[in-house]
């Protein structure tokens, strides 16, 4: 059964404190988990105010599919991130094969 996950660097030059960065990355998740139904988590916890990653992992049983799926969340990202620098990382693909 085939897992994809990508990871976004977000840098949010209009964020000036935590409550900026959280809301930013709020409205990111919600629109992400809504629209796709994948799981979303930010990687790092660091208090920087204008620097996040965040990852995004979907499972499914076709790989293209999964390929397909976090493209398309990769470029709502960039969407609903307009105006802030917003760098994806390559899709990955992995095979998890769960025990008999």
């Amino acid at each position: 059964m085939p897992i994809g996950v990508l990871v976004l660097q977000i840098h949010l030059p209009d964020s000036h404190s935590l409550k900026d960065r959280r809301n930013a990355l709020r409205r990111l998740k919600d629109r992400l988990r809504s629209k796709y139904n994948v799981a979303i988590a930010e990687m790092n916890e660091e208090a920087r105010w204008q620097y996040a990653e965040i990852g995004i992992a979907a499972i499914g049983r076709d790989a293209v599919y999964l390929r397909g799926l976090l493209d398309r969340a990769g470029e709502e990202s960039l969407h609903v991130l307009s105006g802030e620098d917003v760098i994806l990382g390559k899709i990955e693909i992995l095979d998890y094969d769960a025990p008999a």
